[in-house]
């Protein structure tokens, strides 16, 4: 079985434009997690870590190992060294924070976080409107940098061995196929995807790189301008993923797709989950 720890795979109205597996691959082997919930509902990291506990629990009757898949690395961190319950955050900081957004904009909110947290500002998606807030009104609530709570030693929820594994390619090949990518999903139909959604887009979960891009001219006012940043963007994600993945899984296997074959990259994976 394949449990998907990616936080934007889970909508099941987002296809395109999150590169969900195609729909023979979804047959072949047991997916989880892949259009699980809709976009109009909440889904956080601890609704995700309570319910791969009890998945990975049913799951280890009948195997000995479970494959973890995908590029959200709070999910995968959450659930391989716990994490700390975060404060409830009041309506009035809530619409303190909104207000400054809707005055300020995107670069107010960037401001403050900047300020605030320069950690988590180097980061997180700094073009998410909604995590921007998220992470001013943690620290408004409890005086605590976001950066700082999740550094906190935290409860570990699964007593269970990881062995993560890392693919990578040196940085020319990586951009090269991410954009490549984005002009196969605009092939297959992303723009009418999104703008299908757009009714929708003042929603968390459509803070969406692919689709944000297409609801405000802040992006450009162009097709090809809005296409443009979708690249930008999906390589600064890309450039957040690395560093991240850098940080907390440093001693874990790194296979450099630009040096290696899938085979042996296979070769090397299976040798590695062996080793338990």
């Amino acid at each position: 079985d394949i449990i998907s720890f990616d936080s934007r795979q889970i909508y099941r109205e987002l296809k395109i434009g999150v590169a969900r597996p195609r729909p023979e691959e979804l047959e072949a082997v047991p997916h989880h997690f892949i259009a699980h919930k809709s976009i109009a509902e909440s889904y956080t990291v601890h609704d995700f870590v309570k319910e791969t506990q009890v998945l990975i629990e049913t799951l280890f009757q009948s195997s000995d190992f479970v494959v973890l898949c995908g590029g959200t690395g709070l999910f995968l961190n959450a659930l391989r060294f716990g994490i700390n319950d975060l404060p409830q955050i009041s309506d009035e900081i809530r619409n303190e924070v909104t207000q400054l957004a809707e005055k300020g904009g995107i670069e107010a909110l960037q401001a403050e976080v900047k300020r605030i947290d320069p950690e988590s500002y180097s980061q997180i998606d700094t073009n998410n409107m909604r995590r921007l807030q998220r992470v001013i009104e943690i620290f408004k609530a409890s005086g605590i940098k976001m950066s700082e709570w999740i550094e906190k030693e935290k409860e570990l929820y699964i007593p269970f061995h990881f062995r993560s594994i890392v693919l990578d390619r040196d940085r020319k090949s990586l951009y090269q196929r991410i954009d490549e990518r984005v002009d196969l999903m605009i092939l297959d139909g992303l723009e009418k995807e999104a703008l299908e959604l757009q009714a929708y887009h003042h929603l968390p979960s459509m803070q969406t790189v692919g689709y944000k891009e297409w609801f405000s001219d802040d992006f450009g006012t162009s097709r090809m301008q809005k296409i443009d940043k979708i690249k930008q963007h999906s390589r600064n994600y890309a450039k957040r993923q690395l560093t991240w993945f850098k940080k907390y899984q440093a001693e874990d296997l790194w296979l450099n797709l630009s040096d290696v074959s899938w085979d042996q990259a296979i070769d090397h994976a299976m040798d590695y989950i062996r080793s338990l």
